[in-house]
């Protein structure tokens, strides 16, 4: 079964009917056309159509369950027909969408709105720990490394603020900013960034260690943290910003455009975002960057839209969690 639509348009039309919803929902979950309970496994159910839930014939106290049981929309009394074109439109938008824009778009509370591009951006998030890089094709791969710091600017915040953030020599520095560390793969063209804690060497290079591949060139700044990761699986090369930018193939011109892409959706659209949820909003951005539509691969709105519903299932944002008053659902 193939879904043919191919604009955002045709997306709100055919989603309006539920009956619609319903089936693009069974055949994301259960592509093989047999519905199981997500509680016990069991094939033996039957849908009930005004309540628009499945009741369960197992032994287990949960009888019923919605579409939404198991994903990232579970216990939303938000319907399918606005979840599904809010995913489109996150996933589409190329500098993000604001919560005041998504609830004047769907007509729901902006804090409603908040939340529910929150849980998106969770099943945005990627699962993969295979290496980026090493030699499968012969030769090594080329890796850039950079770290970027983001935050407010220092004459915006408030003088008490200000005081609180200051060191010793009287000036803030970065210590008011979130340390977000990006990996890029020349020839992939995919990118994984993530925040950390801070730049001191055993962090930015366990990252490197954790990510890369061995038998690859790893391209940095002249940041001191990055010093010591050559070995006989790594080379590193490095360009001091400070004299040049490009010396040949060695440079972070790639993973600096992310940081760019990222910075303009930060600033221009989300304007504020605190460091509690960053991590979010950078696989956000990661999510549409490894999802473009190049020469070697024309993805369409429609196939990031597909690719991202198809990651719903098994993750879970309470408004507790998002709130940070208990900690994160791993998974349903």
């Amino acid at each position: 079964m193939e879904y043919a639509i191919k604009t955002l348009q045709q997306a709100i039309q055919h989603f309006a009917d539920f009956e619609n919803c319903r089936q693009f929902m069974v055949f994301i979950r259960w592509p093989d056309g047999e519905i199981k309970c997500p509680y016990c496994g069991s094939t033996k159910l039957t849908w009930l159509a005004k309540a628009r839930v499945y009741r369960c014939y197992g032994d287990h106290k949960r009888k019923k369950f919605s579409l939404k049981v198991g994903t990232v929309f579970e216990d939303s009394p938000i319907g399918l027909e606005k979840w599904l074109p809010a995913v489109w439109l996150l996933a589409n938008c190329k500098n993000g969408i604001s919560s005041y824009e998504l609830h004047r778009a769907l007509g729901v509370t902006q804090k409603t709105a908040w939340f529910m591009l929150h849980r998106i951006r969770l099943a945005m998030e990627s699962k993969s720990f295979a290496k980026m890089g090493g030699n499968e094709g012969g030769g090594w791969s080329e890796i850039e490394v950079d770290e970027t710091f983001i935050g407010g600017k220092e004459q915006n915040m408030h003088l008490k603020r200000r005081i609180e953030l200051r060191g010793s020599a009287g000036s803030m520095g970065r210590n008011s900013k979130t340390i977000v560390m990006g990996i890029l793969d020349r020839d992939a063209r995919q990118v994984r960034a993530k925040v950390i804690p801070e730049v001191r060497r055993d962090v930015l290079q366990n990252e490197i260690l954790n990510q890369v591949a061995p038998y690859s060139f790893i391209y940095t700044d002249a940041h001191k943290g990055y010093k010591g990761i050559d070995s006989k699986e790594f080379i590193h090369c490095t360009v001091s910003h400070i004299n040049e930018y490009v010396r040949g193939q060695i440079h972070t011109q790639g993973i600096e455009n992310f940081w760019s892409l990222l910075k303009r959706g930060l600033n221009g659209t989300y304007v504020a975002v605190e460091p509690f949820h960053l991590s979010r909003y950078v696989s956000e951005q990661v999510f549409r960057y490894n999802n473009r539509s190049t020469a070697d691969n024309p993805l369409t709105d429609a196939d990031r839209f597909m690719l991202a519903v198809s990651q719903i299932e098994g993750k879970r944002l309470t408004y507790a969690e998002l709130t940070g008053k208990v900690g994160e659902t791993e998974a349903f």
